[in-house]
């Protein structure tokens, strides 16, 4: 699925987001970045230790929770790899919508600070860090939307969604926002 905003393309696919060749893809990296499991373990395993060893060199205080960093993509397809730290779910009790909200934002700021034309996302907080899918994808969705209408830039952001439930989570809530504000 795909949609315009102004000259920029939003797509959503399910797939590996190590496969991607967007100019930057986004990590969702704890706030040590100190690698782990899901989306952060796979790409630090196809990527190669230069992306966790450029993190420790660079960012050795780790990344706080809704703000994202970027590093080279070591053996990735991508040109960059963006960490971006999400919320843990803690019921919604400790501002979890603003901060992930934010790291999206601070993503695609870095994204463009860093001239990357194309960017590929997961959907963060998801996985371990227990996000309600429908929540998160509300979430991503309008920021990412409201950055693109805003800034025109990157012009492709792509998510890329690990399995068919999250790509449907994901892609009905896109529909909604589209038929609500008339973004076409």
């Amino acid at each position: 699925m795909q949609t315009q905003v102004g000259f920029c393309t939003l797509e959503l696919q399910v797939g590996n987001i190590t496969e991607q060749d967007t100019d930057v893809i986004v990590n969702a990296a704890n706030s040590t970045l100190s690698g782990g499991g899901g989306v952060d373990g796979a790409i630090h395993r196809v990527g190669g230790s230069s992306i966790m060893a450029e993190t420790r060199e660079k960012y050795p205080q780790g990344c706080p929770s809704g703000h994202a960093v970027i590093t080279g993509a070591g053996h990735l397809l991508c040109r960059s790899v963006i960490h971006a730290v999400g919320p843990i779910w803690n019921e919604g009790r400790q501002n979890e919508k603003e901060t992930l909200a934010s790291a999206y934002g601070r993503s695609l700021k870095v994204a463009i600070e860093n001239h990357c034309l194309s960017a590929a996302f997961p959907s963060l907080s998801t996985g371990a860090y227990h996000y309600p899918l429908q929540k998160a994808a509300r979430t991503a969705l309008q920021t990412v939307l409201a950055f693109l209408e805003k800034h025109q830039n990157p012009q492709l952001v792509r998510f890329v969604l690990f399995d068919a439930g999250t790509y449907q989570a994901y892609s009905q809530t896109l529909q909604e926002l589209l038929e609500t504000a008339k973004i076409h």
